[in-house]
C-alpha cells in the first residue's frame, strides 16, 4: 500500500507541476514559481530539478497519507474517497498565501485572486489524481 500511494503521490505531484507550468506559461503568472520556491529556506539557488524534487518529496508522503488513512477508514465510495481527498488537499492549497508572503523571488501576489484561482484549481486536480489513482489501486487490488 505504500508503495502505491507513493506512486499516487508522485503522479500527483508531477501533474500539478505541468499544469501549474502550462498556466504560467499560457498567462504569465508565476504560480510554478511559487510551487516550486524555497528561497526562503535555502537563500543559494537551485536548479529547477532540484526544486521539483522537493516539490515531489511533498506530494509522495501525501499519496501515502492518503491511501493509508482511505484503508483505515474503509473509505470505498467515490464520494468518501473525494471528500479525503479534499481534506488533505485544501490546506496545502492555502499555503499560497504564506509562501507568497515569504518568497524573495518574484512571485504573485497574495492578493492576486487569477493566480490563487489557478494554484487552487491545481491543487483540486491533485486531489482529483488521488481518488483516480486509489480507484486503481482499489480496482486492481481485488481482481
Amino acid at each position: 500500500m505504500i508503495a502505491r500511494g507513493g506512486i499516487i503521490g508522485l503522479a500527483g505531484g508531477i501533474i500539478l507541476g505541468i499544469f501549474l507550468k502550462g498556466i504560467q506559461a499560457l498567462t504569465g503568472l508565476k504560480v510554478y514559481t511559487l510551487l516550486l520556491n524555497v528561497d526562503f529556506i535555502y537563500s543559494k539557488p537551485l536548479p529547477e530539478w532540484v526544486e521539483f524534487g522537493i516539490h515531489l518529496a511533498v506530494a509522495v508522503p501525501i499519496g501515502i497519507g492518503f491511501i493509508l488513512i482511505r484503508d483505515w477508514l474503509k473509505f470505498i465510495t467515490l464520494l468518501k474517497q473525494s471528500a479525503l481527498a479534499l481534506l488533505i488537499t485544501i490546506p496545502a492549497g492555502f499555503l499560497y498565501f504564506p509562501l507568497s508572503i515569504l518568497a524573495n523571488k518574484n512571485v504573485p501576489s497574495v492578493y492576486d485572486i487569477r493566480a490563487f484561482g489557478w494554484w487552487a484549481a491545481a491543487h483540486l486536480v491533485f486531489a482529483g489524481v488521488l481518488v483516480w489513482g486509489g480507484w486503481i489501486v482499489r480496482r486492481s487490488a481485488s481482481n
